[in-house]
């Protein structure tokens, strides 16, 4: 008799089982839902969506203040205006004369592309950030090769509507 009363609470004892661990994984799967649908409306992500619009908008501001062509001198003296701001694009107006000469008497032509930036501090509430980003140009210079140069910049942003612009830019020291 023994026996036969085991074998009648072994389907008891499994559906007991089943049912507590159905329990259990569907508060975990309540739990790990919740949390994951509060991190992701959190003031975390609209941070570092405003982080990302920095990070991207600078980086393509100094790809256009490190790339110019002697043949469209007017074009990228108007890209630099078009991505800076304040006392920055003051003085890219100010010496946009002097520039043009410059550039065009060299015969100089530069393409550059970042290969690694990241923001280091964001103030959104004032609208600034400052971003570091290392730099490879290439310079070529008319009926030479093309030579690569890497530069670190620092460079300082400001929010203008949606987008951010270089309010300061400086080559970093290595060492």
């Amino acid at each position: 008799m023994t026996t036969g009363t085991a074998e009648r609470k072994r389907p008891v004892l499994a559906l007991i089982t089943g049912l507590t661990l159905l329990s259990i994984g569907v508060v975990a799967s309540l739990f790990f839902g919740v949390t994951w649908a509060l991190a992701g409306s959190g003031d975390s992500v609209a941070r570092a969506e405003v982080r990302d619009a920095a990070l991207r908008d600078g980086t393509s501001a100094i790809i256009s203040f490190n790339s110019l062509d002697f043949r469209d001198v007017d074009g990228g003296l108007k890209r630099w205006e078009d991505n800076s701001t304040g006392p920055l694009r003051d003085e890219i107006r100010q010496g946009r004369q002097n520039y043009a000469t410059q550039i065009t008497q060299a015969k100089s032509s530069t393409a550059a592309r970042v290969l690694d930036a990241g923001i280091v501090e964001l103030d959104e509430n004032a609208g600034k950030a400052r971003m570091i980003a290392v730099v490879q140009v290439t310079v070529t210079i008319d009926g030479q090769p093309p030579a690569n140069k890497q530069d670190r910049y620092q460079a300082e942003l400001t929010r203008e509507g949606e987008t951010w612009k270089l309010s300061g830019l400086g080559t970093v020291p290595v060492g």
